[in-house]
C-alpha cells in the first residue's frame, strides 16, 4: 500500500487531461467516451484513420467545441469555461497544418495580432512591439526578422512563429496537427530539434501525424482512436509498427517493407515524354519518360523541383525550354484545358486549397472536369450529374451520404478519393499525382495507391511525384530529383537507405537511368 501511495504522489500531473468525453453531432458519434493525458514536457503522439475523432478531440482540448460528456482539466485544474478565448489560450494551442499566419503582415504583427496595445484607445508603440517580439523569438531559439514579411517566411519558419505565437500566451501545451506535411527531410529534422529543446523547457505537444516513423522518432508516447472511440494508450517503445497499425485499423498491418518487387510485365509504349525542360528556379534539363503500363516516381525534397515538374506537365506552369508529350502529341507549356485536352489527369499537391471546390457537393466536385459528358450545349442534367457521381462514388469507394452532401463533410482520406475521381474522370492516358495520399490514413493510403496502380494495369501511365516512401513503394521505377536536376533513377526493389540518401543528396549514382 506505501509503494502505491509513493507512486500516486510522484506521478506528474497532466498538463492537459480529456477523461471520458464524448461528442455528437446530430445522429453522428464524433467521440465516445475518449480519454488522453499529455504530461509535462512529453511529446504525445495521437493517432488513427480518418474519422476516427482527432479532429473532434482536438477541437474540445482547444475549447473550440464543448464535450456533451466528460472531463477536461490543464494542469490539475478544470478547463475554462466555453466561450473564454483568453483563458483558452492560456492553457492549450494548436498550429494547424494549414498555417495561420498572414502574409501581408510582418513577424510581430503576427506575433500579438489583436493584442498590439493595451486598449483600442492606446497607440501602438512599434520600436516596443518590435523589441518584444525579438525578445519572445529570442527565449525560443527562433532567428527571424520581426520587421520581415511573414510571406517571406519558408513554411518551416511560420510553424516556428505560430508555436512562439502559441507560447507568448502562456500555454505549455501545443497541439501540431500535422506539421511535417510540407516539409523536406531537413526541415522536419529542424523542427523536431526545436520541439525537444522547448519540452526541455517543460512545453508539452501532442503530435498528430499520418507518418508513423515520426512517432516512433519523436514520441514517448502514443494514444490511439479508432471508431471514435480510445483503443490504446502506451509508450511507443513498447508498441511494434504492426501492433500499431493493428490498433488504428483493427486489423493486421498489410506487409509492405521495401520498393515493389520487379515486374515480369514489359511497358508499352512511351505515353508522357519531358525532354530537356527548363523552368528557372525550380529545374533545369529534366528528362524522363513513362510508359504504357508503369507507375513512375519522382522523388525529391521539397526544394529538389519536383512538384514544379509535375505541376508543369499538367499545364500550370510554362517552361522556358523543352518539351512534353503525351501519346506522340506536343503539349503546350502553361495551359491547363490543353494538357486536358492531351490525356493528362492531374492530383494537385494541396486538396484544400488547389483540388476541392469547398462550398460544393460530392456531385459537382467529381464532374467538374467533364461537363461536356453532363448535357448538351453546355447545359448540365441534374439526372446526368447525379448518376455519373454514382458510378465514380462507387468505383473509388468513397464514403458519403450520397452525391449532394458537401464535399466538406467528408473525412481527409474521402476527399482525396473526390480528387482522384475527377482526375480519372476524363479516363486519362497518364495520371499525374502529386503526393497523393498526403495526410490520409494508412488504409485510405493503401486504397488510393492501389487505384493509381489500377490506371496503369489498363495500358495507361502514371506519374507519382512525392517524397513520401510509401507512395513511392507503388512506383515500378523511380526517377530522383535533387536542386532542379535527375540525380539517380531506381528500378522496382530499391532499398530505402539508397534512395533517401539520393533523395537528399548523398548519392549521385544512376543506377538504372532516368
Amino acid at each position: 500500500m506505501t509503494g502505491v501511495l509513493k507512486t500516486l504522489e510522484t506521478s506528474p500531473v497532466p498538463v492537459a487531461e480529456a477523461d471520458g468525453v464524448s461528442k455528437r453531432f446530430g445522429a453522428t458519434v464524433a467521440l465516445r467516451d475518449a480519454r488522453i493525458a499529455v504530461l509535462p514536457g512529453e511529446t504525445h503522439a495521437l493517432v488513427g484513420r480518418n474519422g476516427a475523432g482527432k479532429s473532434t478531440l482536438v477541437s474540445l482540448l482547444t475549447g473550440l467545441r464543448k464535450p456533451d460528456s466528460g472531463t477536461l482539466s490543464f494542469a490539475g485544474e478544470p478547463a475554462p469555461a466555453f466561450g473564454d478565448t483568453d483563458a483558452w489560450r492560456s492553457r492549450a494551442a494548436c498550429v494547424h497544418q494549414r498555417s495561420t499566419i498572414l502574409p501581408d503582415l510582418t513577424v510581430t504583427e503576427n506575433l500579438f495580432l489583436g493584442r498590439q496595445s493595451a486598449s483600442a484607445l492606446r497607440p501602438i508603440r512599434w520600436r516596443r512591439l518590435h523589441d518584444r517580439a525579438g525578445e519572445l523569438l529570442g527565449a525560443y531559439g527562433v532567428d527571424l526578422d520581426p520587421r520581415g514579411r511573414a510571406s517571406d517566411l519558408t513554411v518551416e519558419q511560420r510553424q516556428f512563429v505560430e508555436i512562439a505565437r502559441a507560447l507568448s500566451f502562456g500555454a505549455r501545451f501545443v497541439i501540431l496537427d500535422e506539421p511535417t506535411a510540407r516539409l523536406d527531410a531537413r526541415g522536419i529534422e529542424r523542427l523536431f530539434a526545436k520541439v525537444r529543446e522547448l519540452q526541455g523547457q517543460g512545453v508539452a505537444f501532442l503530435f498528430i501525424s499520418h507518418h508513423l516513423r515520426e512517432v516512433y522518432e519523436l514520441c514517448g508516447r502514443v494514444t490511439v482512436l479508432r471508431d471514435a472511440r480510445h483503443v490504446v494508450t502506451a509508450p511507443v517503445s513498447e508498441l511494434g509498427h504492426a501492433a500499431l497499425v493493428e490498433a488504428m485499423t483493427g486489423e493486421p498491418e498489410p506487409a509492405a517493407a521495401r520498393g515493389r518487387p520487379a515486374s515480369v510485365r514489359t511497358p508499352g509504349r512511351v505515353l508522357l515524354s519531358v525532354d530537356g525542360l527548363t523552368l528557372p528556379g525550380a529545374y533545369d534539363g529534366l528528362s524522363f519518360t513513362v510508359r504504357a503500363g508503369e507507375v513512375v516516381g519522382l522523388a525529391g525534397s521539397a526544394s529538389s523541383g519536383n512538384v514544379r515538374a509535375g505541376e508543369t506537365v499538367a499545364g500550370l506552369h510554362r517552361a522556358v525550354a523543352g518539351r512534353i508529350e503525351v501519346a506522340g502529341r506536343a503539349v503546350p507549356g502553361g495551359d491547363v484545358p490543353a494538357a486536358l485536352a492531351a490525356g493528362v489527369g492531374f492530383v494537385p499537391e494541396d486538396r484544400q486549397a488547389q483540388g476541392l471546390v469547398a462550398g460544393r457537393s460530392v456531385a459537382e466536385n467529381a464532374t467538374l472536369t467533364v461537363g461536356d459528358q453532363l448535357g448538351p450545349f453546355g447545359t448540365v442534367l441534374p439526372s446526368r450529374s447525379r448518376a455519373f457521381a454514382e458510378r465514380v462514388i462507387e468505383d473509388l469507394d468513397i464514403t458519403t451520404p450520397g452525391p449532394r452532401t458537401p464535399v466538406v463533410a467528408l473525412s481527409g482520406g474521402n476527399q482525396q478519393k473526390v480528387v482522384i475521381a475527377r482526375a480519372l474522370a476524363t479516363d486519362p492516358r497518364v495520371l499525374v499525382a502529386i503526393r497523393p495520399a498526403n495526410g490520409v490514413d494508412v488504409r485510405s493510403k493503401e486504397y488510393l495507391l492501389g487505384r493509381i496502380r489500377r490506371v496503369a494495369d489498363e495500358e495507361k501511365g502514371a506519374l507519382i511525384v512525392s517524397d513520401e516512401l510509401d507512395d513511392l513503394r507503388a512506383c515500378d521505377r523511380v526517377v530522383v530529383m535533387f536542386h532542379g536536376r535527375t540525380v539517380a533513377g531506381f528500378a522496382a526493389g530499391w532499398s530505402d537507405e539508397r534512395l533517401v540518401g539520393a533523395m537528399e543528396g548523398l548519392s549521385g549514382t544512376d543506377e538504372e537511368g532516368c
